[in-house]
């Protein structure tokens, strides 16, 4: 009897501190809350969670901090699935995006302005794939302490890759903790990046990037499928990188559950992936963005040639798999000065077949799924965490909208971007 007492009294001690703690409540216009449309919505917020959204523009709970959003349209924070946050150069005169070196400390501390760029854009979550010195677990680690400001990282340490050949016979080769060479090398590669902290894990099972569209797949099909049964064991999902059709064939028979890049993609291969729930993250704007960026980043001649060329196969592979119901959710691919571009790739979604709003479920309920975090992100509804965004104008009507005019942030009940 006392037992039960004293559990009762604990039971209304917690209730009590949690009555007591603040509440905010933020009006919109709208808001489009991950599958429907609230007029005149007050969304309540406590403990950095959804507690309530309602239409009608009801009256503000007594003692609410209100947060005035009503000249604005409201989403969801989106959530971009292929990002490389950790990539930040400078733009010092005489230098390269690729091949600075720095400390990975400094790395972290500079690859802040990443993170702010990325939340103006409306990006509130991003899956991190590839970085170096592990500066993305540490990047993830100072944002979710609160010493820095940024999106929800969940990232993957290094991404797997086949060792470098060695520039003359007997050379010395440099490895990195991703690096793998047989299916029982890769089980050990995949544990190394689970034991260091990783979220996700990344396997580049083609070469391709930069500049770089040569679609040569790396793994064999073997490697890759004793990367996803070594991630799925350890209860973390995977992301395979190919630029190819041969590469995403593999990748998907192996069982990965996202595809990244990929082009010419089979329609057998698209079936399988439609059976499966393979999500597709097809990068198609990191690739214009590289077109735009080729004279600071120095291409060779031709570049633009092949990337434009690939960008077309690109778009054309994403058209088809949307047609045979594929799955898709945004990514970036954002590396250097791409930050604050985050969300391009939707254009190219409603270019492709799909209505604005399919387009923002690909980087709203899609992604969380993705991330296996449905009941905590990608939605706009009760219990999930407060991550929202204002608009200026109709993201529904004109998917422009939700790319260029946010005008304010909110994440995890905090205002991270405020209305200038």
């Amino acid at each position: 009897m006392r037992s039960m007492r004293l559990a009762a009294a604990i039971a209304l001690f917690s209730f009590s501190l949690h009555a007591a703690d603040p509440i905010t409540a933020v009006r919109f216009n709208k808001l489009w809350d991950g599958s429907r449309v609230v007029d005149g919505a007050l969304v309540i917020i406590q403990n950095g969670r959804i507690q309530s959204v309602a239409g009608g523009n009801p009256a503000a709970p007594p003692g609410a901090t209100i947060i005035d959003w009503s000249h604005y349209y409201g989403l969801p924070g989106l959530i971009d699935v292929h990002t490389h946050m950790t990539y930040y150069w400078d733009r010092e005169p005489g230098t390269r995006p690729l091949g600075q070196n720095r400390m990975a400390a400094i790395t972290v501390f500079l690859a802040q302005e990443n993170a702010r760029r990325t939340l103006e854009a409306g990006v509130t979550t991003v899956r991190d794939l590839g970085s170096s010195e592990y500066t993305d677990i540490a990047m993830r680690d100072l944002i979710n302490r609160g010493a820095m400001i940024g999106p929800r990282m969940f990232v993957c340490g290094y991404g797997l890759s086949v060792p470098p050949r060695p520039q003359r016979p007997g050379a010395p080769v440099n490895l990195s903790p991703g690096s793998a060479d047989s299916p029982d090398e890769v089980v050990k590669a995949v544990r190394r990046q689970v034991n260091a902290g990783a979220d996700v894990i990344k396997m580049y099972g083609s070469v391709g990037g930069f500049d770089n569209v040569n679609t040569t797949q790396t793994f064999t099909y073997e490697e890759m499928k004793s990367a996803v049964d070594t991630a799925h064991f350890l209860g973390k999902k995977i992301a395979i990188h190919s630029y190819g059709p041969e590469g995403a064939r593999d990748a998907v028979r192996a069982g990965t559950d996202s595809l990244e890049h990929a082009i010419d993609i089979d329609d057998a291969t698209l079936a399988l992936m439609v059976k499966q729930g393979t999500y597709y993250v097809p990068t198609i704007d990191h690739n214009r963005y590289y077109v735009d960026a080729r004279g600071e980043y120095q291409f060779a001649a031709g570049a633009e040639t092949r990337l434009n060329a690939y960008i077309e196969r690109n778009f054309e592979t994403a058209r088809r798999a949307y047609k045979a119901g594929v799955k898709f959710a945004m990514g970036s691919d954002a590396v250097y000065t791409m930050f604050g571009q985050n969300t391009g790739e939707l254009a190219w979604f409603v270019k492709a077949g799909m209505t604005p709003e399919q387009a923002l479920k690909t980087a709203t309920v899609n992604a969380a799924d993705l991330l296996g975090k449905s009941a905590d992100l990608g939605s706009a509804s009760p219990g999930h965490f407060a991550d929202l965004i204002a608009v200026e104008g109709d993201p529904l009507a004109d998917i422009a909208v939700a790319i260029g005019k946010v005008r304010a942030v909110m994440k995890g009940g905090a205002v991270v971007v405020a209305p200038k």
